[in-house]
């Protein structure tokens, strides 16, 4: 059975074709700018066409991670980084896009989460990933627990600086998102920062890089902790693009989440995500494989 998983990102989006035999194969491709979602499908259209090639079996299963909050009936409700797509039936669409397949689509931190905890063996786990924003999810006796935003938990109520995706000030993702991490870099350096700047500045121990990610490592190790007492996992996860691409990174969140132990409670170990950047890519080919994926 040929299954196909797709890893729908803010800025790009991945694929992992499977099939019986042979090794898998990906593929990836960067949003049309600016964002339009006549555009995007095209684009999505196009990149599915040019991975499956004309010789391939046809896909009999499909396993979709989405940032965006979905409805039931498979309509986008909201997705700040592509706000056009709001009202949109993805699900329409994705059933249109492969015909005759089992199209199955879930939140993208869920899945990560679910690759995560499968990789590392652990039954209860927690996840975040870091990137374009930050999602993530965690995963109770084996089985993803829907709809658990972690990037949207209220970590720091005093914030008013760096306003939220979603609207709201404090939350994890108007801290430590990799966009929100580069706007206070540029702000402390006095002059814009790119993400290998920023990884360069932290190689040399420049003092403004640290600055920048410090609110970032408080606001994870704050979520992590906060997970920790509501839902006792055995492990913390932190992925994404962004902290797989910074050394250190992991490591600051778990130092500070071992400092907020006390007399009764140990948090969780904290660990990176063995997947790196692909944990939702991992999880949606997962998703294509389940007959059921809890709603």
């Amino acid at each position: 059975m040929t299954r196909l998983g797709i890893d729908v990102g803010g800025t790009k989006v991945a694929f992992r074709l499977a099939a019986a035999h042979g090794p898998p194969r990906d593929a990836a491709f960067r949003w049309p700018s600016p964002a339009d979602p006549a555009a995007d499908w095209t684009a999505l259209a196009g990149a599915v066409a040019r991975l499956r090639g004309g010789a391939d079996p046809p896909i009999a299963a499909v396993g979709v991670a989405l940032p965006a909050a979905v409805d039931s009936a498979g309509r986008v409700t909201a997705w700040p980084g592509r706000p056009g797509w709001a009202g949109l039936d993805v699900g329409a669409r994705l059933r249109a896009l492969f015909p005759g397949a089992a199209v199955r689509w879930a939140d993208d931190g869920d899945l990560a989460a679910l690759a995560e905890a499968g990789r590392a063996r652990a039954r209860n786990a927690v996840y975040l990933g870091v990137g374009t924003g930050v999602g993530g999810g965690a995963v109770l006796d084996g089985r993803p627990v829907t709809g658990c935003e972690t990037g949207h938990l209220i970590v720091d109520r005093s914030a008013r600086e760096d306003r939220c995706d979603c609207g709201r000030f404090g939350c994890v993702q108007a801290a430590a998102s990799g966009p929100a991490i580069l706007r206070r870099a540029t702000r402390l350096r006095g002059a814009s920062v790119s993400f290998a700047e920023l990884r360069a500045g932290l190689a040399d121990g420049a003092g403004w890089t640290t600055s920048a990610l410090e609110p970032a490592w408080d606001a994870l190790a704050t979520a992590v902790t906060g997970l920790g007492e509501l839902l006792h996992p055995e492990i913390a996860v932190i992925g994404g693009g962004v902290a797989a691409g910074l050394p250190g990174f992991t490591e600051a969140v778990a130092e500070r989440v071992a400092g907020y132990a006390r007399a009764g409670y140990a948090p969780p170990p904290v660990r990176p995500a063995e997947l790196g950047a692909l944990s939702s890519l991992h999880g949606a080919l997962l998703l294509a494989e389940r007959e059921e994926f809890p709603a």
